[in-house]
């Protein structure tokens, strides 16, 4: 049952009550798409230029694409600005949980007119796997100068706003009442608590970065200028901070941080209180 105010259970073309991704998938591709496409924000399909249901431009070519397998309870969303762009514009992967909570795993937003770092690929152009597995220092640069953050290929088109209270509403409208997620770098964790999101686990490692980060801290006394990712000052802002702790600043690498949100529910969350904006 849905909780949200003017919201209601998701049914399908029959009248039966969708209570799963996994009951989603069963339908055929027409009404898949249709209960889909209602994690699209506008704003997007205005970006794209695409309209109706058709999900296809003003030259008729298909832009989106949902692989939605039956048996399985995922779904990712792709969303192009030409039809064989390597690119996504925006990207969607989720999944619901044995425990009933929906599974943000993937949430990634492009401005596909923006310059592109090659921080996904090491040296050698190999995908690096999020970092893990090699970096690119000169791309990781350029973008840290342009002000991105890490792993981000392209500026972003300010669309999570958007999308977010559709996924929120999307996930009470099967009944679900927890978003859960695994944040990839700092600066996502901050945002997600920007968006109301509580930590499973991971909360007292965000409080100790924010305390190490303060003068007489360890890691405000390793932003020694010895690389480009660890200047002094760079402490007083997210992105300054996610930098320092993809060059490795801290005593373990970034790792095992979930958190959870529950629909309806801010938790108000801020464990960057001191942050100054960001200078775009």
């Amino acid at each position: 049952m849905a909780i949200l105010p003017h919201n209601s259970q998701l049914l399908d073309a029959g009248g039966r009550p969708l209570c799963s991704l996994r009951a989603i998938n069963r339908l055929d591709e027409a009404e898949k798409e249709r209960v889909y496409s209602r994690l699209l924000p506008q704003r997007l399909l205005d970006v794209l230029g695409v309209g109706g249901n058709s999900f296809c431009n003003s030259a008729g070519q298909r832009l989106i694409s949902f692989i939605a397998p039956e048996g399985l309870p995922l779904v990712r969303i792709e969303a192009r600005s030409k039809p064989q762009d390597g690119v996504t514009v925006f990207f969607l992967e989720l999944s619901d949980t044995q425990f009933h909570q929906m599974e943000l795993s993937f949430c990634i937003i492009r401005d596909p007119d923006s310059p592109s770092y090659a921080v996904d690929v090491d040296e050698a152009g190999r995908n690096n796997w999020f970092a893990s597995q090699g970096r690119n220092i000169p791309e990781e640069l350029r973008a840290m100068r342009a002000g991105l953050f890490p792993n981000q290929t392209h500026h972003g088109l300010q669309l999570f706003a958007n999308f977010f209270p559709l996924l929120e509403c999307f996930t009470d409208s099967l009944g679900i009442q927890m978003i859960v997620a695994e944040p990839l770098s700092y600066d996502n964790a901050i945002r997600y608590e920007k968006y109301g999101f509580d930590y499973l686990r991971g909360r007292r490692l965000m409080l100790e970065i924010d305390r190490e980060f303060q003068p007489g801290g360890r890691y405000f006394s390793r932003l020694d200028g010895s690389t480009p990712f660890r200047m002094p000052g760079m402490e007083r802002t997210v992105n300054g901070r996610s930098w320092a702790i993809h060059d490795g600043i801290m005593d373990e690498p970034w790792d095992e941080v979930q958190i959870y949100r529950i629909v309806g529910v801010h938790a108000g969350i801020n464990t960057f209180p001191g942050r100054e904006e960001e200078k775009r």
